[in-house]
């Protein structure tokens, strides 16, 4: 879903490329073998082509150093019809026992990794798998890897909780997304907190993993505050002088928090600075330049590709007032038209998106487009 060059604007892209070279090896340390999963997904890379795997199942997050850190320039645009057939007859099975669970970019190679469930329910298997530039398909090994891996201490339990058709397993939403900040891994999704809606701050390398901060953010369609609803995708984002985190939650408001502000045990209040209509649930959410401006382009569910603008993003006042009816109030946007079925979005380069969509007899292709 996210990865290193994720960040907006070009000073606050050279300052963390910047930082991460001064880095000695981030996988020093890490442990050879084996690794294995009870889940997959979200996905985010972070330098020297380590890739982050939420195992939300286990409450886990685990680095993986893919070794697939030579730098490609892309020449030409990628697509791969029919993914999810053939992704299945690699595994040996049917395109409809087969989940898609994550995509993304490795920034280095420009290779494709989807984290994919081979089969359905509680026996799935998790499974990795590379796109390469060139189309070829093929699994990733993860029998002798060099990789890292932190528990979150704090996750909501693995259970059905809850009464009629408002049950759940509060576990499958533990990590709802990451990404790679500087030295740290930027997680959401939900704790066992009172104020179960958490985003954390993780050092990396990983030693020990503490609680998360509590979030709290006003949401205009509901006309409440909240404190249980997990965000569903973000970015980091330089608002004036100060890095942010954007997030987008179900329904769709738009809630920024300072980065600085996500410490362990904290409670924190976000400022709500869009709201983008109501029975959608965000998807993927990337930022890119174009213009010399700086964009946001969010995937939905029911409300297609949105590119919002951040022109005046410094200056937006908070939403503290219901906003009714499926109404729309905070930063501007339009609706990508041509962009249909998207299911999972990044960016693939400086110039092109990577989308993964769902065509209308159920095969899926993932290709690269030009960002609008």
């Amino acid at each position: 879903m996210k990865h290193i060059v994720r960040f907006a604007g070009s000073a606050l892209l050279a300052l963390v490329i910047s930082h991460n070279l001064a880095h000695a090896a981030l996988k020093d340390g890490m442990t050879e073998g084996k690794v294995t999963f009870k889940s997959m997904g979200p996905l985010a890379f972070g330098p020297e082509g380590i890739l982050f795997i939420a195992d939300t199942k286990a409450a886990a997050i685990v680095a993986i150093a893919t070794g697939d850190n030579k730098p490609s320039n892309v020449s030409k645009a990628l697509k791969v019809e029919a993914l999810n057939q053939k992704i299945a007859a690699l595994l040996g099975t049917a395109a409809d026992q087969l989940l898609i669970d994550d995509v993304v970019v490795n920034p280095l190679s420009h290779n494709v990794y989807v984290a994919v469930s081979r089969g359905r329910g509680p026996d799935a298997i998790p499974v990795l798998v590379r796109v390469k530039t060139d189309g070829a398909i093929e699994v990733v090994s993860l029998d002798k890897v060099s990789f890292s891996r932190g528990e979150l201490p704090d996750a909501p339990v693995d259970g059905v909780v809850g009464q009629g058709g408002r049950q759940s397993n509060p576990r499958k939403e533990a990590i709802t997304d990451l990404a790679f900040f500087q030295d740290r891994v930027l997680i959401a999704g939900l704790s066992n907190e009172e104020f179960a809606s958490t985003l954390r701050a993780i050092p990396f390398p990983f030693k020990t993993v503490a609680n998360g901060t509590s979030v709290e953010m006003y949401h205009g369609a509901h006309g409440r505050f909240e404190t249980r609803s997990p965000v569903r995708t973000f970015v980091p984002f330089k608002v004036g002088n100060e890095p942010q985190l954007i997030a987008a939650y179900t329904c769709t408001p738009l809630v920024q928090f300072p980065i600085s502000d996500l410490k362990p045990g904290a409670k924190i209040k976000g400022k709500t600075i869009a709201e983008l209509g109501n029975m959608n649930r965000p998807i993927d959410m990337i930022v890119y330049q174009k213009g010399g401006k700086d964009f946001l382009l969010l995937a939905n569910s029911a409300r297609g590709v949105m590119k919002i603008s951040t022109d005046n993003i410094e200056n937006m006042e908070s939403i503290t007032e219901p906003v009714r009816g499926g109404g729309k109030k905070g930063l501007p946007y339009e609706t990508i038209e041509g962009w249909k079925g998207v299911e999972h979005l990044d960016r693939y380069d400086a110039n092109n998106a990577l989308v993964l969509r769902k065509g209308e007899a159920g095969a899926v292709t993932l290709e690269s487009l030009p960002l609008p």
